[in-house]
């Protein structure tokens, strides 16, 4: 049987920050109405991770690059919104609840050291969506789910790329 998010770990989704959100939804097969919630809270939170990324890190550059993953994160969340309204059958509003985002906790200086975990974190995401789109009886839905993780593995890609910038810009 498919596992799906329990209504005891979606009341406690005000204790979850960003990190266990995200360890949450990667433990299910399938995503139901009340997953794809803490989904869409979840990719909302996504965009002030990799703002906070692009505000710690010390080249322009790569800032840049974080700065359009946060972007494509919260077009994640819209997706996500015009899945639960296909499941629902109506509009999706989310809830005061739901538009409060997650802590995201970083250091005050980003170590590049810690990317290529974002890098990995990212193609995990993107295994995530496309295995929740395999179990979507709704093709609409799972044509959503499949979207964001193609943009995953680029988000993947941008950090990659991040990676090389500095390297290359690190004096030997």
């Amino acid at each position: 049987m498919p596992s799906t998010v329990s209504a005891y770990a979606l009341a406690m989704t005000d204790e979850l920050d960003f990190a266990s959100a995200s360890q949450a939804l990667a433990g299910l097969d399938q995503l139901d109405v009340p997953a794809m919630e803490l989904m869409y809270k979840l990719e909302c939170s996504g965009e002030d991770f990799y703002n906070l990324l692009a505000d710690r890190i010390d080249n322009e550059e790569v800032a840049t690059l974080f700065r359009r993953n946060a972007k494509e994160e919260l077009g994640h969340a819209r997706r996500i919104a015009r899945a639960i309204a296909i499941k629902q059958g109506h509009d999706f509003e989310p809830t005061p609840e739901l538009q409060e985002r997650y802590a995201v906790v970083l250091p005050d200086v980003v170590d590049p050291a810690m990317l290529p975990f974002i890098v990995a974190g990212e193609q995990a995401g993107d295994a995530g969506y496309q295995g929740w789109a395999d179990n979507e009886p709704d093709p609409q839905v799972a044509r959503l789910l499949r979207l964001n993780g193609r943009e995953e593995t680029l988000h993947g890609e941008r950090v990659t790329q991040a990676i090389a910038i500095l390297e290359a810009s690190t004096p030997a």
